[in-house]
């Protein structure tokens, strides 16, 4: 057993597929290069221990017991829930008593100025904290098995909901087609489709979206099922439509405009005025524009053909002083590094 165990997972964007997905839908997603970092190291305290500063915890004593912990504040508690579920879910698979651990959660990347960017960090951290304990414990893990228990642990922390796409993503990395509880098929990025994520707002709660469409949904049946049906048969297309860029585009397109119609009829806030400000803009340049994942104040998406529209698109932006987040897409899954011998390694 080693001393300690290094794991890092990328963060996500949903490009096509949000919502759909979630009733068995195909989505495209890709991993982009902002890590979360996880360390798993052994604790001469006898005790359980977790530091992670983008939650606001030090060192906090869970005990010397993995499978119980002590009751705190309620807001620690929610803070707790992707760390519980991952260390419940892992200590009821490999049924052992693993040796006390100080766990560090380092998810720094996926903020700026104090508010998320809406790139799944705790579906990273639910990959990197499984793949970590795994390894620290000797318990070997394939990628296939590894995305199945992240995605079940970070379901149950989010209370049932979900596709698992974002765990998915993060855990196999690169850019995949996505449905929900299979294995993702990978696929290639087309080299003249040109793609960029920029700030929208200050963040948005996944949770209240999704719950804000599933009440549309239990209230209008017929409605949403012509909503959603919509985005599906839409979704359905998407990797096949990767291979020509302007056919893609025009696929983008008419996906914010079917989300504009199930926000519009839910009333869930997906779509902000910001967003169609930022639409026209985007349009009037030659590009594309749409939300990514559950929307809100999440990240948008902006995808143009490379070259001269590229260019005006994102000098359109930079004077209406939008802001481009830099992202490389595609990033590599997770990764595994035993400190002790420094074998790091993709889980394959």
């Amino acid at each position: 057993m080693p001393n300690a165990v290094d794991a890092n997972a990328p963060g996500k964007l949903f490009l096509i597929g949000e919502y759909a997905v979630l009733d068995g839908a195909p989505a495209l997603l890709t991993a982009v290069d902002r890590r979360v970092h996880v360390r798993v190291a052994r604790a001469p305290s006898g005790h359980w221990s977790l530091t992670a500063p983008n939650l606001g915890l030090d060192r906090l004593d869970l005990g010397p017991h993995a499978s119980r912990r002590p009751a705190f504040a309620r807001d620690v508690e929610a803070r707790l829930a992707v760390f519980d579920a991952v260390r419940e879910d892992f200590l009821n698979t490999a049924d052992i008593e693993p040796t006390p651990v100080h766990i560090t959660i380092d998810s720094a990347d996926f903020a700026r100025d104090g508010h998320k960017l809406g790139l799944g960090s705790s579906a990273a951290v639910a990959a990197a904290l499984y793949a970590a304990l795994a390894e620290h414990a000797g318990v070997p893990l394939t990628r296939r098995t590894l995305a199945t228990a992240a995605i079940r642990a970070h379901r149950h922390a989010q209370n049932g909901a979900g596709s698992g796409g974002d765990v998915a993503s993060a855990v196999y990395g690169g850019l995949i087609s996505y449905t929900r509880d299979t294995e993702p098929t990978p696929l290639a990025w087309p080299a003249d489709l040109a793609a960029f994520a920029v700030v929208t707002g200050t963040g948005a709660s996944t949770p209240d979206l999704v719950g804000r469409v599933r009440a549309y949904a239990a209230a209008h049946p017929r409605a949403y099922n012509i909503d959603i049906g919509h985005l599906a048969e839409l979704a359905a297309t998407a990797p096949r439509r990767l291979a020509d860029t302007n056919d893609f585009l025009a696929l983008a397109d008419a996906y914010f405009a079917a989300l504009c119609t199930l926000d519009t009829h839910a009333k869930a806030g997906i779509v902000s005025a910001q967003h169609h400000a930022l639409a026209d803009l985007v349009a009037d340049a030659g590009g594309v524009f749409k939300t990514s994942g559950a929307g809100g104040g999440d990240v948008g998406l902006v995808f143009v053909a490379r070259g001269p529209n590229e260019q005006a698109v994102r000098r359109a932006l930079i004077e209406a002083g939008a802001e481009i987040v830099d992202l490389m897409f595609g990033a590599a899954g997770v990764r595994i590094d035993s400190a002790d011998i420094g074998d790091a390694r993709q889980v394959r």
